[in-house]
């Protein structure tokens, strides 16, 4: 019987470029930099390096179709090298395979690497080549999708379902990118690093209704990298109080939201499947009560109000409340894009899952500066990529070996 990957393989570096338009970098040039530090992070001769996964999302604007450039770009040993793709999970999907591969015992260490340049595509948003045409359905179905517009949704649909007053809700998602801006301030790899009022964030100009202008992600160049191998390895390296993997979940859209069922449009239902498998194989009883620290999908202010739902830590229709008490502020029970998050750390796609993975890394052993939290034990990413009836959702767990 399958028993998880829970402890079974430890984090021994990690590193990540500054976020935010970086003309004067190629995908290339900014692999190397996040990778540089996540070698001297492990403290090993990148020879010790065994397989990688590389994780890009839009290859038309960064470096190809396949593998080779991170292969040239790092001098990696001639080690095997494998591309992956997952809309906006896409880090995480390359922190999995290489995670999968040393807990399968295929090889004993193991690097995960994400970069996009998405400065360089000249597109507003996200690109809509790698967002919604690999559906197959964008330009046939849907021709004028966007992604404001589809996560716009779910703030109609979430005050409907809930009887939420539209003026509470958007206070609400007013206070998650406030919150956002503010921890951005304290990260000086952010690309965002301005304070924002709410009421600033309240008449800002309209993007998709309930959705303004500071209610959407920035749209950012970045690179970030993980080093991983066996808790028994770690030990033998030298390294002490290491941080392991606990769980590392992913649910895929089977299309059935599309369809006329029960969905109410006012949640996602791969978070909810994959965030339950995700702490059950963590042994996580409460995760309200256990979970230290998250960093969400906060592509849209209200994906992250709904996905505090979603992860089973707010009640259903209570996200509002909590978000207003402060409960997933800096200094609240459980703090939320404590570097920003992508709204204002930014949301380099192929980077974004392994970013957030490198903020939970450097809390865990206290390297987070001003905005460090007090003796965190455990911590949580999730991903969302593709649109609220059609995604892939990704969530990991890590913490202190010993938690």
């Amino acid at each position: 019987m399958a028993t998880g990957i829970r402890d079974k393989v430890a984090i021994i570096g990690m590193g990540c470029t500054r976020f935010g338009e970086r003309w004067e970098s190629g995908a290339e040039e900014l692999m190397v930099e996040a990778y540089e530090e996540c070698l001297n992070d492990a403290g090993i001769d990148k020879d010790k390096i065994e397989a990688a996964w590389f994780g890009v999302a839009a290859e038309e604007v960064n470096v190809g179709k396949s593998a080779l450039p991170a292969s040239i770009a790092l001098r990696l040993a001639n080690i095997p090298v494998t591309r992956v793709e997952n809309f906006c999970a896409t880090g995480t999907e390359a922190f999995r395979g290489a995670t999968y591969a040393v807990a399968s015992g295929a090889y004993d260490i193991a690097l995960a690497i994400g970069v996009e340049k998405l400065k360089e595509t000249g597109y507003g948003g996200l690109p809509d080549f790698g967002m919604a045409g690999s559906y197959g359905l964008h330009s046939f179905w849907f021709p004028n999708m966007t992604a404001p517009g589809c996560f716009a949704m779910l703030g109609s649909a979430y005050s409907e379902r809930y009887k939420v007053e539209m003026g509470e809700l958007k206070k609400a998602m007013a206070h998650v990118s406030s919150k956002s801006h503010a921890n951005g301030i304290l990260n000086p790899k952010a690309h965002m690093r301005k304070a924002v009022t709410e009421d600033k964030i309240l008449n800002a100009p309209m993007i998709a209704y309930p959705l303004g202008l500071f209610d959407c992600c920035g749209v950012s160049d970045g690179s970030a990298a993980a080093i991983v191998t066996t808790p028994e390895i770690a030990k033998s390296l030298g390294k002490k109080d290491f941080i392991t993997v606990k769980a590392l979940q992913i649910s895929l859209s089977n299309g059935e939201e599309m369809q006329y069922n029960e969905w109410d449009g006012a949640h996602i239902v791969t978070t909810t499947k994959a965030s339950a498998k995700a702490y059950e194989e963590a042994g996580i009883k409460n995760p309200r009560e256990e979970i230290s620290m998250m960093e969400v999908h906060d592509c849209f202010s209200i994906t992250e109000l709904v996905t505090m739902e979603d992860l089973h830590i707010s009640e259903r229709g209570n996200a509002c409340k909590d978000i207003m008490d402060g409960f997933y502020d800096l200094d609240g029970k459980i703090p939320c894009q404590t570097d920003g998050g992508l709204k204002c750390f930014g949301h380099p796609i192929g980077a974004s899952g392994l970013r957030m993975l490198y903020e939970m890394y450097l809390q865990l052993h206290g390297r987070a500066g001003e905005r460090q939290l007090k003796d965190p034990k455990i911590g949580l990413t999730h991903n969302l990529g593709g649109f609220p009836m059609m995604n892939v959702c990704s969530v990991a767990i890590i913490g202190k070996h010993d938690a």
